[in-house]
């Protein structure tokens, strides 16, 4: 999903994994892929339903910049849908055994697109510049975490270092946020990375040749690129000679786009037009469970009402999640029983059914804390003040996944039990200060990321937007900030889905979250298209892709 996050300060795959192979993919419709055997050459059009606002991931949280800046540039290691870490520019690491460390030994044969050579201080340079204070980085410094600094062991050899122990850091390094550019660019143009366009210098298989704002952005093909990762099915050129990105935020336009054939892949099919991509034998629907965070409100327990855990509790339980999941997403999208996604590590499946709906509870819960007037509209009153909450949506992202329409279905089911839900619609600028100031009492986000850590982010106190983060609960608790902690430390697999596990209990008993829905990619490609891959974030690459006539 290519979810817009402001923050303040801060799958399977086919024989080849860490990207699905579109043939492997679980997709629906009459079409079928392009065939087994890659074709050079082409333009390929990607239709997207929105625009990046930053294209430097290094300091943007949204997801279109990280997918469309994995073709510029590439990452130490690479992970599958596993979990399991491939070489890239790294050709192999250690990890300290306190986890305090990490040493990549690197590969000598790379060159950055302005023709720099890759080594040990390219690596040093772009993770300083991420957590550098002018950068003003709003998530990928988070995923460095404690970092204190990258030693230069020696031209091709580094070792990064942090000041805790950091588990999720492998997994953070194979993604585009801590993606590499050339030092020269970072030397000479870091202010201008966000702009888009040739001063984007990675060592990827595509060069970032042009973009004009509001219509498309061009990529073109590294005719160099010998170095893919271990995991992808080649590891030379790509085979599109290019990719054209059109910004289409129209859902009829981009499904018309693509149905009429002017674009090959359409981002974001919206879930009523499913059934007619199915339906097409030109094209294929193919589907890809997000992991990471599903769809959720997240509840600030700092701010009256909410601040009473009964309330929290009893809008929980108030909103008819089956009913309006099901309705509004046609289906599309499963309804969410816990703040992560069934296909991330550790995801705690007791939890489903855990906490049905129950307006009966809602109504006592509401009853217990005091709420027990009511207005002349029928909402709950308790010393002459209306029980009332602000749940602010982001204008640019407001129909995105019907998510306006599922507002209105929420808004519905707490006035029942005589909760007021005001939505106002704002701007990037208003919605950030509002939201990451703590003056919001819901806010709504999904985050992708293949990676339980992803807990650590929405529920530890370290991570609260004073601090750089995004803990959107505002409600530091001591056992979670153990919890995640503690899943930081240990690689141990069992360890981790044990302790991520009572995180996620922990979260529902608190009812500091309302897990919705488990976003899910609806991408339309013609059958002309074969080898376009998924990474585990279900982000599209494609460096594997090509197309026929």
């Amino acid at each position: 999903m290519h979810i817009f996050r402001p923050v303040v300060a801060r799958v399977l795959v086919s024989t080849v994994a860490g990207s699905l192979l579109l043939a492997g993919c679980s997709g629906q419709g009459g079409g079928t892929a392009a065939g087994d055997k890659p074709v050079s050459g082409g333009t390929l059009t990607y239709a997207v339903d929105t625009e990046p606002v930053s294209w430097d991931p290094h300091v943007s949280t949204q997801d279109l910049t990280a997918e469309l800046q994995r073709q510029v540039l590439d990452s130490l290691v690479s992970e599958d849908a596993d979990g399991t870490f491939h070489p890239w520019l790294a050709t192999s690491w250690e990890s300290a055994p306190d986890l305090r460390s990490f040493t990549f030994h690197l590969r000598k044969d790379v060159k950055f697109q302005d023709g720099t050579p890759f080594d040990g201080t390219a690596v040093k340079a772009n993770f300083d510049h991420i957590v550098a204070k002018e950068t003003k980085s709003q998530f990928a410094a988070s995923l460095l975490g404690s970092y204190t600094g990258t030693t230069v062991l020696d031209p091709y050899t580094v070792r990064v270092e942090f000041a805790q122990p950091s588990a999720p850091f492998l997994q953070a390094a194979s993604t585009s946020y801590l993606g590499l550019y050339s030092p020269k660019a970072l030397a000479s143009d870091a202010a201008k990375l966000g702009q888009g366009g040739p001063v984007d210098v990675g060592s990827g298989p595509f060069r970032f040749t042009g973009y004009s704002k509001g219509q498309q952005a061009v990529f073109e093909k590294n005719p160099d690129y010998r170095w893919g990762p271990q995991n992808a099915a080649h590891t030379g050129p790509a085979h599109l000679d290019k990719v054209v990105v059109r910004f289409l935020p129209d859902a009829a336009v981009r499904v018309g786009a693509l149905t009429s054939g002017q674009v090959q892949v359409a981002k974001a099919v919206p879930p009523q037009n499913a059934a007619t991509v199915k339906a097409d034998p030109a094209l294929r629907l193919v589907t890809r469970e997000q992991p990471g965070g599903n769809y959720n409100l997240w509840l600030n327990g700092s701010l009256a009402p909410l601040d009473d855990q009964r309330v929290r509790q009893a809008i929980q339980r108030g909103i008819d999640l089956d009913l309006d999941v099901k309705t509004v997403q046609f289906g599309q999208f499963p309804r969410a029983w816990s703040p992560i996604s069934s296909i991330t590590p550790g995801y705690d499946k007791s939890l489903e059914h855990a906490w049905p709906y129950d307006r009966a509870l809602a109504d006592r819960l509401l009853d217990e804390a005091g709420w027990t007037g009511r207005d002349s509209d029928g909402y709950r009153t308790a010393n002459g003040r209306r029980l009332s909450v602000q749940w602010p949506q982001l204008s640019a992202n407001a129909t995105q996944q019907g998510r306006d329409i599922l507002g209105q279905a929420i808004q519905a089911d707490l006035r029942k039990i005589g909760v007021e839900v005001v939505r106002p619609s704002l701007d990037v600028g208003a919605y950030s200060t509002l939201v990451y100031g703590g003056k919001a009492n819901i806010v709504d986000l999904a985050w992708a990321r293949f990676e339980p850590d992803v807990l650590w982010q929405f529920l530890n106190s370290a991570s609260a937007p004073a601090k750089g983060g995004i803990n959107p609960t505002f409600l530091p608790d001591q056992q979670l900030d153990q919890l995640t902690d503690r899943g930081r430390a240990t690689l141990d697999a069992t360890e981790r889905g044990q302790v991520y596990a009572k995180v996620q209990q922990r979260a529902i008993d608190l009812a500091v979250v309302v897990p919705v829905y488990t976003p899910v990619a609806l991408t339309g490609v013609s059958a002309k298209v074969g080898g376009l891959g998924f990474d585990p974030d279900t982000w599209l690459d494609f460096y594997d892709a090509w197309r026929t006539p």
